[in-house]
């Protein structure tokens, strides 16, 4: 789990020192404002596994297409959050009013003007920060990152068991099987003939296409060839042995 931002961090400083530069310049434009937030975000995210990405299409309503300034993705390519940035002299909530009206998601999403952010969660507004403040700055990235949808909280939680009981399931899986080997003649006897089939049709066609797949599954593509060679009754633990089960 990703560590609380502090008001003293890197990125924040730098966020804030940036704001300044651009001031003490009177660069007021959303173009060159909206660089600052967005590599505070960019940095941000990444400890929390997700990644920002600029002016990504979202379909809403009858195929209206709206671009936010930023959406910010997990692992699983899920919105997270949004982010849209307005220029200083723009009014923010005039501006705010018309991105709800083009139907942008209101989710978890901040709107700002470098001066103020304001975050809006569950299709409500939930507070108003100084950007001026370093302290206001991290407490409204924490609550950014947080924040996390009713659907996606119960996904994040069916992923992480799913992950535990297949590492239960294949460690039961392999001792069970490897007792099979040792003490059930009828087992010995079926899987040999199983694997001559193996090594007859199935190796000699599928052997590139496994060792491919062996960079993703922590297979050694040297243990597939082992298994293709091996006698009946040891090609599988010629696989099985490298496969990281927890």
């Amino acid at each position: 789990m990703a560590s609380k931002i502090k008001a003293d961090s890197a990125v924040v400083r730098q966020y804030v020192e940036r704001l300044k530069v651009y001031a003490e310049h009177g660069a007021t434009h959303e173009g060159a404002l909206e660089t600052a937030f967005s590599n505070l975000l960019a940095s941000t995210a990444k400890p929390h596994g997700w990644t920002l990405i600029p002016k990504k299409k979202k379909v809403v309503g009858k195929k209206v297409n709206i671009y936010p300034d930023g959406t910010l993705q997990d692992v699983f390519k899920l919105a997270r959050g949004y982010w849209e940035a307005k220029d200083t002299d723009d009014d923010l909530d005039t501006e705010i009013q018309k991105k709800i009206e083009k139907k942008y998601p209101l989710t978890n999403t901040i709107f700002e003007d470098t001066l103020t952010a304001v975050l809006y969660q569950n299709g409500v507004e939930c507070q108003r920060y100084d950007l001026r403040k370093p302290s206001e700055v991290a407490d409204l990235l924490n609550r950014f990152y947080d924040y996390a949808e009713p659907d996606y909280l119960g996904f994040d939680e069916a992923v992480d068991e799913f992950e535990v009981r297949m590492t239960e399931l294949g460690r039961g899986s392999a001792a069970t099987i490897e007792t099979a080997h040792k003490k059930n003649k009828n087992f010995q006897g079926a899987f040999d003939v199983y694997c001559e089939m193996c090594q007859r049709e199935v190796f000699p066609k599928s052997l590139r296409v496994l060792s491919a797949a062996s960079k993703s599954l922590s297979v050694n593509s040297a243990c597939l060839r082992s298994a293709a060679d091996a006698p009946p009754g040891q090609c599988f633990n010629a696989c099985l042995i490298p496969i990281n089960v927890g």
